[in-house]
């Protein structure tokens, strides 16, 4: 497993919300836009959680056959 470096694409759905003009936006709606990207930020970590252990639990298991 490879981990991803470099820039995004630029249709990247992070960097399709970080051009969008927010001007328009009501204070109501600006407010309900940070909790849905605070939801999707707890998201994410968590997935990189799982993901971290997996790795990890991978990692020790080829570790112990590579002992053997």
């Amino acid at each position: 497993m490879e981990e991803d470096v470099g820039p995004r694409p630029a249709s990247d759905a992070a960097s399709q919300l970080a051009a969008e003009d927010l001007t328009r936006l009501s204070q109501f709606e600006l407010d309900n836009r940070i909790r849905m990207l605070q939801l999707e930020i707890a998201r994410v970590e968590q997935h990189r959680t799982r993901y971290s252990q997996q790795r990890s639990a991978a990692e020790a298991l080829f570790a112990k056959k590579n002992e053997d």
